[in-house]
């Protein structure tokens, strides 16, 4: 006996093609099957076998992680022999060693991979060049999730422009896939993707797709294309919403795709374009002049191993999907559930499976943007430290490459990195508090002398310069080749202002980075407690945050510098000064944070051609069209419209949203949805749209939006 039940539907035909003069919102279905994989076996006999040999680049490991293991070891030393002067190191001290050993690890290994990336871009290679043919398919993927439609829409018909005029326009098919799940953005979204279509005509080969549920968030959005439409396409480049890639850099990733039978993903470097506030500019700047160094190194010595990091890269499809169906891990979030960073566990997976893995670090034309203050980078950064550190549940996986092995550590340590940070700062505190209280130990020294807990002072200050420029060098390197660049010297603002832009942002930076480390440390110890972070879409404008929302942020951070430095200055002076830094930054959390995301201070700073890039002075053709594109969708108030009254008011809109819903809804018997049931008991009781606007929730809009028969009700009511 059936156990399901169909729910009414109007006398609509099922489908887009309904009506004769519609163009199908989306192309025939070409399923494709994408197994969810066991992580704790693997049959390499199951894998791709490469068709040439594959060279490891040793070299660059051994120097990379060689280098890194005997700077940590020669830290350390120096560490033990500052604070055993007195001795035999203490439990305390002993304690300080490790804590820095395990901090100093993480810059080592960033300063060695820094200066392989200086030396490979030293080399001046070429960037890859646009084909003269193309045999393939590309799917260009854009996953949104409550995003503006004024800016996503610009995005992809600026893509789309510029790809048509490479001439190879014909093997690009262009997909929104949306996840939302607010009703005035999924309306604001078909209205635009209606709008677009209209002006490019029925061969734009651009798609639109909303699913109901979001399930598995980004990466069941993905999975839900592959399933369907995977088959149509050899390759999918996947972006974000705030993505933009020229044309010239799209056909280039389909070319090496097509040029590298064994190529699984090929990642490209996005640069950091259109951004405004302070925060946003120091992060703009950063990614610039710092980020090609260190995306030289990571490339160098992960060659083919390499790491995925989500967006602005193109995947084989047939591979991805027999090699990346991800399991949902035992137990309750953050540790279990869906895998929240999906993208690092997929570079995983494919590789496993034996295709390749790598960046084109070079490759120009690859931009996305960034949150635009403090808080907006810290609520991001909570949903990739429970992803990050959620993969210590895959790092033991069946069959992993060891490089692969090396990426889920680096993104493990790169959290715990705050909260050892934090405890080597309250362990070094302890320690002064320890020396400046304890009696000496007059029969543990030699005769008669008494032994004082103590530290070697010239040591602890050339240890600590040590640190300073190990840290430091990642920038510094990035500078130097900035300077040494004739065209990126001139349009940064010339030398002068090019080393003044770097140390605004190497101040800045050390401002920010006590606040970002208490959040972050409490991020991490808020996940290790099992609490869940959810996932909110991210802000992208210009916006600033309300006083209040940043006072109630950080009140805390700042009481906690203050009593720190209190505690310091009773202690000692010297401690006090050691950790002034730390003290300032935290006692100015909320004005730090204020000012993070003020336009008016990065205007500021712009006119002065501080923290300047070459993407701000000359900026990419397809950003200047994608802004000129997004002003003018602006103009439409698609996303300031209510999603109720829209459909209302535009029967041929309400047409086109039912076709574009499944053709039909099932239900297991006796399963009742209750947002859907109270959508209906309300919107057959109201009498007018006033009525429905002020009696449905949100999830009852989304649910009335859903179904056809309701959707009939709403645009019948006065």
């Amino acid at each position: 006996m059936d156990d399901t039940i169909t729910l009414p539907q109007p006398a609509v035909e099922s489908g887009p093609a309904a009506a004769p003069d519609a163009v199908p919102a989306l192309p025939p279905e070409a399923p494709l099957a994408m197994p969810v994989q066991d992580l704790s076996r693997w049959d390499p006999a199951m894998g791709h076998r490469p068709s040439r040999p594959v060279r490891s680049p040793w070299l660059a490991r051994a120097w990379v992680f060689g280098g890194a293991l005997a700077l940590t070891a020669y830290g350390g030393w120096q560490m033990v022999e500052t604070v055993s002067v007195s001795g035999n190191p203490t439990a305390l001290q002993l304690a300080l060693v490790v804590l820095f050993c395990l901090t100093f690890s993480w810059i080592a290994l960033a300063f060695t991979s820094a200066l392989l990336g200086f030396a490979m871009l030293l080399q001046r290679e070429r960037a890859p060049a646009i084909p003269a043919k193309l045999t393939t398919r590309t799917a260009i993927l854009m996953p949104v999730y409550n995003e503006a439609t004024a800016r996503t829409f610009a995005g992809i018909e600026a893509m789309r422009e510029a790809v048509e005029a490479t001439g190879f326009g014909a093997h690009f098919d262009w997909f929104v896939l949306s996840d939302s799940t607010q009703a005035d953005a999924w309306i604001a979204e078909e209205r635009a993707f209606l709008d677009l279509r209209a002006r490019l005509g029925p061969e734009a080969r651009l798609y639109y797709r909303h699913r109901p549920k979001n399930h598995h968030r980004k990466a069941g959005n993905i999975g839900d294309f592959v399933t369907r439409w995977g088959g149509r396409y050899d390759h999918m480049l996947v972006l974000d919403a705030d993505s933009l890639m020229s044309g010239p850099a799209i056909v280039a990733l389909a070319a090496a795709m097509e040029a590298d039978l064994d190529a699984g993903i090929i990642q490209t470097l996005p640069l950091i374009i259109n951004r405004n506030t302070l925060f946003a500019r120091l992060q703009q700047f950063a990614a610039r002049i710092y980020g090609p160094v260190i995306a030289a190194g990571l490339a160098a010595w992960s060659g083919r191993d390499g790491n995925y990091w989500g967006h602005n890269a193109i995947i084989r499809t047939r591979a991805f999907a027999e090699s990346c169906g991800l399991p949902d891990l035992p137990g309750k979030p953050p540790f279990g559930g869906h895998i929240l960073s999906h993208d690092f566990v997929e570079a995983a997976l494919i590789r496993r499976a034996g295709w390749a893995v790598y960046m084109l670090h070079r490759l120009e034309g690859s931009y996305e943007e960034s949150p635009p203050s403090l808080i907006d980078v810290a609520v991001r950064d909570r949903r990739w430290a429970q992803g990050n550190l959620q993969h210590a549940r895959v790092f033991g996986a069946a069959g992993l490459h060891p490089a692969t092995r090396q990426h889920f550590a680096t993104g493990i340590a790169g959290y715990l990195a705050s909260p050892l940070w934090l405890m080597q700062l309250v362990v070094g505190i302890l320690l002064v508090l320890q020396t400046a209280t304890e009696r000496p130990d007059y029969f543990g020294g030699a005769g008669f002398s008494p032994v004082f807990p103590r530290f070697d002072p010239v040591r602890a200050l050339q240890l600590f310069g040590l640190t300073m420029a190990v840290l430091l060098a990642p920038k510094v390197l990035g500078l130097i080749l900035a300077l040494l660049d004739r065209s990126v010297r001139r349009a940064s603002g010339g030398g002068g202002r090019l080393v003044l832009s770097g140390l605004v942002e190497i101040l800045l930076s050390a401002l920010v980075a006590p606040v970002a480390m208490v959040i972050q440390s409490g991020s991490v110890m808020g996940i290790l407690l099992g609490r869940d972070t959810g996932w909110n879409p991210q802000r992208r404008d210009d916006g600033t945050i309300p006083l209040r929302d940043i006072v109630s942020r950080h009140s805390w951070h700042t009481v906690l510098g203050i009593v720190a430095g209190i505690a310091a200055f009773a202690i000692a002076t010297s401690l006090f000064l050691w950790m002034s830094p730390t003290i300032l930054g935290l006692v100015l959390a909320i004005p730090i944070s204020w000012a993070s995301g003020q336009l008016a201070f990065g205007l500021a700073l712009k006119r002065r051609r501080l923290l300047a890039t070459p993407e701000e002075a000359t900026p990419p053709a397809i950003a200047l069209r994608a802004g000129t594109l997004a002003a003018r969708n602006a103009g439409t108030a698609f996303d300031e419209a209510d999603a109720l009254a829209a459909l209302r008011n535009d029967p041929g809109l309400a047409e086109a949203h039912i076709r574009m819903l499944p053709a039909r809804r099932e239900r297991p018997r006796g399963a009742i949805d209750p947002e859907r049931t109270l959508a209906a008991a309300k919107i057959e009781e109201a009498e007018t749209l006033a009525e429905a606007q002020a009696w449905l929730t949100p999830r009852e809009r989304m649910a009335l939006l859903n179904d056809r028969a309701l959707v009939e009700q709403l645009i019948r009511l006065a």
